[in-house]
């Protein structure tokens, strides 16, 4: 599969023809404003976009007044990023305040959707969507601004309250939003409270209401009749206390470790497999055509997702385990790798989710985007088929509204090379020679303590994988034993 990569170029009609002085002072984003170019396929479209090693967004490189150097981060969507965590100073006030206001209970979900909005990635929005933005992002998988322009917003990001919490609020401005450990953790303002029908939120998120959707099952059918927006404020920052928060990097801390690198480019890459040396050969091999069009120090944003994820999914914690592995054992390079850990909960909602999965990743300042095989897909829940054309994911992208100032990446694909023992780009005049080991197949061989191929993985990360289903295997022979004994 080769790369594919969105380009904003002006068509060659209109740059030649003359305009008026008003118009060349335009910038170039706001000449694209209005413009929507079809997406562009080349066989070797990097060496194409090495035509023009400007950056989309800020300008390239520069030196500011104080002569620190800037990285070439593209704006957030809306211009500026939302940042909604009160303020150290005013913390203690709000909070009281909000012990005075009407409660709304919080589920672990909820509360991971709060660390999203609250953070900006999901900029400019800025709480819970009330009706008129919750039905745009429904029906279009977009917002419209103000001045015409749209953001990308794939995914309703609502809060659904029962019966007897929508008549305990009454006629109240103002909720406070209570965690799932009773602490107060933000406040919702100006609400607005409408019926929330599961039916077309899931049929329109999922393109199905087959049973057994994790996300339905999990967030959407236990919940209340109606949701409720408003503007959110974040009483203090999201914590889980899993040893993990120190990875949770919010946007704002992501662009200024991109600053402090001197980033010229960011190239965004979220796995929901630990990281094999396929993964590591496209990521590196990225870098290097990055570097071959003029860009002078491009950074991977390596980005596991953080939030709710299935149950026969692989915790986070040996997520991140076998990560920090890959990075020690020198598989990528610790110097233009920045990994951290992506907030929000996972949908398995295929072509709409990797919208904002892409989306968010443009408000941490990512101007290029990995995509592979039926990104936020899954197995379809009551056949055996994908639930979505594996296809399909790389394909939206690429045309998606609100998403144009990024560059989708498509994976090229890797396997495993039984002549070379290593793992390499597919070569289809001599398929015979490759191996494809599936995740399925990886996760078998962990379970059984088999080796894979030499070259497949790290030894430092596949020993984190051995050892975690060595774990499981041990507490179900503790539970069986148990089961027997009782």
């Amino acid at each position: 599969m080769s790369l594919t990569i969105r380009l904003h170029l002006a068509a060659a009609s209109a740059a030649a023809a003359p305009r008026p002085a008003s118009r060349r002072r335009e910038t170039g984003r706001a000449k694209l404003r209005n413009a929507r170019p079809g997406a562009i396929y080349h066989a070797d479209p990097l060496s194409h976009l090495a035509r023009r090693p400007k950056m989309l967004g800020r300008d390239a490189v520069r030196t500011s007044p104080s002569s620190v150097i800037r990285s070439s981060l593209i704006d957030p969507d809306g211009g500026a990023l939302v940042d909604l965590v009160v303020p150290e100073r005013d913390r203690a006030l709000r909070a009281k305040e909000a012990a005075a206001l009407p409660r709304v209970g919080l589920t672990r979900i909820d509360l991971e959707w709060v660390h999203v909005i609250g953070e900006g990635w999901a900029s400019p929005l800025k709480g819970f969507m009330r009706e008129e933005q919750y039905l745009q992002s429904l029906h279009f998988n977009c917002l419209r601004m103000p001045d015409g322009s749209v953001v990308n917003m794939s995914l309703p990001i609502v809060l659904a309250i029962d019966d007897g919490t929508k008549d305990a609020i009454g006629s109240s401005r103002d909720v406070g939003l209570v965690g799932p450990d009773g602490d107060l953790v933000a406040v919702l303002r100006s609400i607005e409270i409408y019926k929330h029908n599961k039916e077309e939120r899931i049929a329109r998120t999922w393109g199905t209401t087959a049973p057994g959707l994790p996300y339905v099952d999990e967030a959407i059918t236990p919940a209340g009749n109606w949701l409720i927006g408003g503007d959110l404020e974040v009483l203090e920052p999201i914590k889980y206390n899993d040893g993990l928060d120190h990875y949770r990097l919010s946007p704002k801390q992501l662009r200024k470790e991109f600053d402090r690198r001197q980033a010229d480019a960011v190239f965004a890459f979220q796995l929901r497999n630990p990281v094999h040396n396929g993964h590591a050969l496209l990521m590196n091999d990225t870098r290097r055509r990055l570097l071959e069009m003029g860009f002078k120090n491009p950074i991977l944003l390596l980005h596991p997702l953080g939030g709710y994820t299935k149950a026969d999914d692989v915790p986070l914690n040996v997520w991140m385990e076998q990560h920090s592995k890959v990075l020690e054992d020198g598989v990528l390079d610790p110097k233009t790798t920045v990994v951290s850990i992506f907030p929000s909960p996972m949908h398995y909602a295929g072509p709409t989710e990797v919208q904002w999965h892409a989306k968010a990743r443009i408000n941490a300042g990512a101007n290029f985007y990995i995509v592979g095989r039926d990104p936020a897909g899954m197995g379809h829940p009551t056949e055996k088929r994908d639930l979505y054309d594996p296809d399909h994911g790389k394909k939206v992208l690429s045309m998606a509204p609100g998403l144009e100032k990024l560059n989708i990446l498509p994976f090229k694909v890797a396997a495993y090379d039984t002549v070379e023992k290593k793992m390499a780009f597919f070569d289809p005049s001599r398929a015979k020679d490759f191996l494809f080991i599936s995740g399925t197949k990886m996760r078998t061989y962990a379970r059984n303590g088999d080796n894979p191929p030499d070259g497949f993985m790290c030894p430092g990360g596949w020993e984190v994988l051995v050892k975690y289903y060595e774990s499981l295997q041990a507490e179900e022979t503790k539970q069986q034993a148990a089961v027997l004994s009782t």
